[in-house]
């Protein structure tokens, strides 16, 4: 595709998206709920769920279809759970005593980039918050994944036909999906949104438009002598081997000091987790990277197909539901230091708690820097030392890693799939992105009475320790 037919078909769909944006800014906070709920009914039916959860494990080959399922159920209903109540029309705010009434505005056009690993899930997060703020949206499916995307928005389609919302309001870039069509994208629109891999980010982030991006996971979790271990181990499990690990949410290195070290590998094996010998581990490691890359056959897999791959043939190894390697190192050297996007959890000894969190500091300085961490402990004292000392934007306390860091229902996190990592992650946000970043907020001012201050009432203290 040569770079002027990408800037003709793109200009095409932002004029398409922008023309049914500009009906719907005139929908009162009644129909724009409306228009959500019937939105987000495209996947929340059982029977549309199970079919594109199907397809996109098929199309892919990552995950299973039946956390597919779960997760496109969850992650939805919960977005709505947040979205319910949400003023986005009109004035969202008055606050008398600053003087200041807050409006919600619309951004216009939202670009948005779909990972492989969440080809459903993903997109719909981001279609509901983009129409929750009265925008369009535009997606840049991955290959692999755009038969599914495709396929959910004829479903969409169905549903704002019922309402009789313009179709135009979301949109795919046409099949087959080029660098040139995205970049292209990335420039038209008025406000990116990025989930994946971190070129994709990086590709966002130097387009010249304004773009929310979230930085590598590669979560690290703790766990000291006073952690409950048959829960922490039923936790781990149930996070790591969710969708076979395709979240960045996924645990991917344990942390274990001295005194429980031994107890809690047994509490992993209780649950059906197997540690490989140095030879299987040296195997395992020949086939998980090709010259330091992941290799796609190994992600998201069966341990069984691992096993296969890697050549290891225990029969424990072979049935269990995830693998564990001990390891003592980080960095590029130590290549299960990172995240793998498989069912493998590497597993470290510290002395004590302050050994674990010298460990974690030094992983996730060589990868995961800002996105999470993870920690099994009683102590509410070692989970705000954890939010002081680390370079992370959330502490993950007591679960289920990967249910818990895009919100839950037991938790105070906004449901999203797409995680801000701050600065430390090279990122614009360290929020969970949600509807709040699809907006924009203008703010009309009144004066106040005055709230003057003298030299005095800023300095005295400064003067008297220093100047005096």
């Amino acid at each position: 595709m040569t770079q002027t037919n990408a800037v003709s078909q793109v200009a095409l769909l932002i004029q398409r998206a922008s023309q049914a944006q500009q009906q719907v800014e005139s929908y009162n906070q009644t129909a724009v709920d409306e228009l959500v709920t019937a939105v987000a009914w495209a996947l929340v039916n059982p029977e549309n769920n199970k079919m594109l959860s199907e397809l996109a494990v098929a199309e892919t080959g990552l995950g299973n279809v039946a956390d597919k399922i779960t997760k496109n159920h969850r992650k939805t209903l919960g977005l709505l759970r947040d979205l319910k109540d949400a003023k986005t029309v009109g004035v969202i705010r008055r606050d008398s005593e600053q003087g200041i009434v807050e409006i919600a505005r619309a951004v216009g056009v939202v670009g948005a980039i779909v990972p492989s690993t969440n080809p459903i899930a993903t997109p719909m997060n981001m279609i509901l918050n983009a129409l929750k703020c009265r925008n369009a949206i535009i997606l840049s499916p991955s290959p692999k994944g755009q038969p599914s995307c495709t396929r959910l928005i004829e479903l969409i389609y169905l549903e704002l036909d019922r309402i009789g919302a313009p179709r135009n309001l979301v949109q795919a870039l046409p099949s087959p999906v080029s660098k040139d069509l995205s970049m292209e994208m990335l420039k038209q629109v008025d406000l990116v949104v990025v989930t994946g891999s971190q070129n994709n980010v990086r590709a966002a982030y130097t387009c010249g438009t304004p773009a929310f991006g979230v930085g590598a996971g590669n979560v690290t979790s703790l766990i000291d002598e006073t952690a409950d271990l048959a829960s922490a181990a039923a936790k781990i499990k149930a996070s790591k081997t969710f969708d076979n690990a395709t979240s960045c949410s996924s645990e991917n290195s344990l942390i274990m000091v001295k005194a429980i070290y031994n107890d809690m590998l047994k509490a992993l094996e209780s649950v059906n987790g197997c540690i490989l010998t140095p030879k299987e581990t040296a195997k395992l490691e020949a086939v998980l990277w090709h010259k330091g890359h992941l290799n796609a056959s190994m992600l998201a897999k069966p341990v069984s197909v691992m096993c296969e791959l890697a050549g290891i043939t225990r029969i424990s190894a072979c049935d269990a539901d995830f693998l564990m390697v001990e390891e003592t190192g980080a960095g590029a050297d130590f290549p299960f230091s990172g995240e793998k996007m498989a069912l493998v959890l590497t597993l470290y000894r510290a002395q004590d708690f302050d050994d674990a969190k010298k460990v974690a500091n030094t992983i996730l300085n060589y990868q995961g820097k800002g996105h999470s961490l993870s920690l099994h402990s009683q102590s509410i004292e070692r989970a705000e030392a954890l939010g002081l000392e680390m370079p992370v934007c959330r502490v993950i306390v007591n679960q289920a890693h990967c249910f818990a860091t895009g919100g839950s229902f037991d938790n105070g996190l906004p449901f999203s799939l797409s995680m801000g990592c701050g600065t430390w992650g090279g990122n614009v946000t360290d929020e969970n992105v949600h509807y709040r970043h699809f907006m924009n907020v203008t703010k009309v001012v009144q004066t106040i009475p005055p709230r003057e201050v003298s030299v005095e009432d800023i300095f005295a203290d400064y003067h008297r320790r220093y100047l005096s």
